[in-house]
């Protein structure tokens, strides 16, 4: 059993020094002037397909290791079992990354990420008739709350100071940097050392509320909080396979504190919608007069079909599927924290910050947290702090989910039982 320990503590520390060198965002980055040529052309009246990043091949030999950990790891542990799954994760990208633009690219990803038309667990509908229905029941709002471009316009340089400042207050001075890059197409991304803002974009307050509490609070923490896994070192990783769960602690984290607003909101399902018709065949310019068409500004637009595009072909069909993951992540981590609190298990919600998994795999290393193997988290955002607030929170809206709106007469709601016998009483 020592023996069988010891070898997984080995295929552990393998997976984790093969991951460092797969970087599957930075490898499909688009170049920093892509998205301004686009827009340059498209203003001009001359709209053209972007030519899209050349993607750098890992070195000969890299997945070898990852293969090997695949053969060899012991399946009968959890935590072996932990390492296999990440290590099939990273090699899974990995040989993605080698087909860039072609349907073998496509496969990977869905394999990796999953597709818009996947059907969701514990439901009949798929990831895009959930993101339509979203989309649907908020359409009357967007012209009350639509925010023109410019409306606010904080620089990155303003963002970075504020988002310093509130870094440092939870994880204390120098512990996490943030700094701004030219080279992102998201508005922000983190690690365990780095949060990165992208530079040239226009920001609003309540982006900076939103970063910190997704990107700062629960990317970051996580990836902090994995690197203290000395027994278990993949926790510190962002591996692929965690991509939905990670992404859905952070934006739920946004709903919970108020941090997500509607435009937000709607552009998660607008990506989903975006990575469907890309699927179907539509190219990079048809993705973004769609987006257009929806309500988004020209610069998210072109930003939300760069991330549909990055690393396929961009003229449709062989597509990156990642950013289905935000809503599917999003309704899985709500029903997981449901049922935590349902089944009297407060204890799965701190777990779930120990370092970058998966729901399943909270559940899947019950053994390991019980023993002390994996360390608890050190960085919790306040709200997973207070059960009891979380728990009213749950069971609330556990209750609303099962009232049907459409046989809802709002004028009866509130409605003051007297009022009624006045109406029936004889004159």
């Amino acid at each position: 059993m020592i023996d069988a320990e010891r070898a997984v503590t080995q295929h552990d520390s393998a997976v984790v020094a093969v991951a460092k060198k797969i970087s599957v965002l930075g490898a499909l980055s688009w170049g920093p002037t892509a998205a301004d040529e686009f827009l340059s052309a498209w203003r001009g009246g001359n709209p053209a397909l972007p030519r899209p990043p050349e993607v750098r091949p890992l070195k000969p030999g890299t997945l070898e290791t990852l293969r090997d950990v695949e053969r060899r790891c012991d399946r009968g542990s959890p935590r072996g079992r932990f390492v296999i799954a990440t290590a099939a994760s990273y090699r899974r990208v990995g040989e993605m990354l080698a087909v860039p633009g072609t349907k073998t690219f496509y496969q990977l990803s869905r394999e990796t990420y999953g597709g818009a038309n996947e059907r969701l667990a514990g439901t009949k509908d798929t990831q895009l008739s959930a993101a339509d229905m979203l989309l649907a029941s908020t359409a009357d709002l967007t012209e009350a709350t639509r925010e023109d471009e410019y409306e606010f316009c904080l620089t990155a340089e303003h963002v970075r100071e504020q988002l310093q400042a509130r870094v440092d207050a939870f994880f204390g001075a120098g512990v996490v940097q943030v700094v701004i890059d030219r080279n992102l197409s998201a508005k922000a991304a983190a690690s365990a050392e780095r949060i990165r803002v992208r530079s040239g974009t226009c920001f609003t307050p309540a982006d900076i509320v939103q970063l910190t509490e997704h990107e700062a609070f629960i990317h970051a923490a996580t990836a902090l909080n994995g690197r203290r896994q000395q027994r278990l070192a993949c926790l510190s990783l962002g591996s692929p396979r965690t991509t939905a769960t990670q992404e859905g602690i952070a934006t739920f984290a946004e709903l919970i504190t108020g941090a997500i607003d509607l435009a937000r909101l709607r552009r998660l399902a607008l990506r989903i919608r975006a990575v469907h018709l890309a699927e179907e065949g539509a190219d990079f310019i048809d993705v973004f007069r769609f987006l257009l068409d929806a309500g988004q500004t020209e610069g998210e637009s072109v930003q939300t079909a760069m991330r549909v595009f990055r690393g396929g072909d961009v003229r449709g069909r062989h597509v990156f599927t990642k950013d289905v993951v935000y809503l599917r992540g999003l309704l899985a981590v709500h029903t997981f924290l449901r049922k935590a609190i349902a089944e009297n298990r407060p204890e799965l919600i701190a777990r779930m910050f120990v370092g970058r998994l998966s729901v399943t795999d909270v559940l899947d290393l019950e053994e390991s947290f019980e023993s002390g193997l994996i360390a608890p988290a050190v960085y919790l955002p306040a709200w997973a702090r207070n059960v009891r607030s979380l728990a009213a929170y749950l069971s609330f809206s556990l209750v609303t989910n099962r009232i049907n709106l459409s046989r809802v007469d709002v004028f009866e709601l509130c409605r003051d039982p007297l009022s009624r016998i006045s109406e029936t009483a004889p004159t």
